[in-house]
């Protein structure tokens, strides 16, 4: 629980400065830790009936209203954690790192969906081959998986789960990286880990979710009806935008603080990486272009940056931190991809193209979602910087009578 202890003066302090972490347990405990059988002054209230998530029970608890008194007095009693005043910063060392667990929770998902969909999209007949004089109505259907929109679907689906993935990795190697590498490169993984943790809960939870929309789709009505998991991957993967922190307060605090901290000491440390990985795929056959793309990309960004904040003026400059925000995990996500790009030609180079159980398609498959994301996805961000590299600030100044 978090809650504020009134001062000396019998006062609250104002802002987050004031609150504190406790835990409220249901039994009471002893000072060496050990639970009794005395009941603390909480009550449930009833249960929480949610679009998704239902296997995990949400509820909604009362406190101190006398149900069961401590020591014949109501008041529910809450043991402090960490010290007074510091609730929050207490609490983000659990959020942080819980925020890249949302993310890979929401890719999961998103995978979930895809691996479903393709399999019924290589089994479902529907439509014939059109030829030069047009679809013989004599020949056998053929497997939806062979029309180009359910493969545009899936390359979506693939490009999530599979970029998703890796990102959130990434970032599960960079908590390793502050302990395990050189003071030097400590500092470096620790920056990067902070400015990547947005990305690695905001994106996949936004594309995710899209991408079981895309599912829900390939399966046409049948994936609208409980007969087929996709609906319900939709569903839980809704709130994945919510919890640890809602998508506009990722944007906030990627805009708002963690590319501008240190002087923008993270967004650098950043860009290194990305400058590298560019000189690297500009010298690849069939990834220079995708290079030149992303290296287009990181300096729109850092555009848009440094014009929002151009005025110094945070309602003007944060008015369009989610789409910024948008823009920001695209451009990383290309980053990724790009990366996955390299190993796949590091491999065909080394004369793994056709070894292993997955053959062939494995690396072509990663080759042709690289493109599929340059193709389709990272044009997308143009929009996005626009309206932060201009300070638009329609929805700002709109007023509440105007809805």
């Amino acid at each position: 629980m978090l809650a504020k202890i009134p001062g000396p003066d019998g006062k609250l302090i104002p802002g987050v400065k004031g609150i504190s972490l406790f835990i409220v347990p249901r039994k009471l405990v002893k000072a060496d830790g050990t639970i009794t059988g005395q009941r603390n002054d909480v009550a449930l209230a009833g249960l929480n009936h949610k679009c998704g998530y239902r296997g995990t029970v949400n509820t909604l608890l009362n406190f101190g209203e006398g149900k069961f008194p401590v020591n014949g007095q109501a008041g529910a009693v809450g043991y402090l954690i960490g010290k007074e005043g510091e609730g929050l910063k207490c609490m983000f060392t659990l959020m942080n790192e819980a925020r890249i667990s949302v993310g890979l929770g929401a890719t999961m998902l998103g995978y979930a969906g895809y691996e479903a969909s393709l399999e019924y999209a290589k089994q479902r007949p529907q439509g014939r081959a059109m030829g030069a004089g047009g679809k013989d109505h004599s020949a056998p259907q053929i497997p939806i998986i062979q029309h180009t929109d359910v493969k545009r679907m899936l390359m979506m689906q693939k490009a999530v789960a599979e970029g998703g993935l890796a990102l959130g990795l990434l970032c599960a190697q960079l908590v390793d990286d502050e302990y395990t590498v050189s003071p030097d490169e400590r500092d470096n993984a620790r920056l990067l880990l902070e400015l990547l943790t947005p990305i690695a809960k905001s994106w996949p939870s936004e594309w995710a979710q899209e991408a079981n929309s895309q599912a829900i789709q390939i399966l046409g009505g049948y994936g609208y009806t409980r007969d087929f998991p996709v609906e319900q991957y939709w569903r839980d993967n809704r709130l994945n935008m919510i919890h640890e922190g809602t998508h506009g307060i990722q944007g906030l605090d990627l805009l708002g603080r963690k590319v501008v901290m240190n002087g923008g000491k993270a967004l650098a440390v950043l860009a290194a990486r990305i400058s590298d990985t560019v000189t690297r795929a500009g010298q690849v056959d069939g990834l220079a272009e995708h290079a030149n793309a992303l290296a287009g990309a990181l300096q729109k960004v850092g555009a848009a940056t440094k014009a929002a904040w151009a005025t110094g003026v945070p309602e003007e400059a944060l008015a369009n931190a989610t789409p910024y925000l948008q823009a920001f995990g695209h451009t990383v996500m290309a980053w990724i991809w790009l990366e996955l790009a390299l190993a796949a030609k590091t491999a065909q180079a080394a004369g793994e193209w056709d070894k292993g159980p997955l053959g062939t398609g494995f690396l072509k498959g990663k080759l042709a979602t690289a493109d599929y994301f340059y193709a389709y996805e990272l044009p997308k961000i143009d929009a996005w910087l626009g309206v932060v590299a201009r300070r638009d600030l329609t929805c700002a100044r709109a007023e509440a009578d105007w809805f």
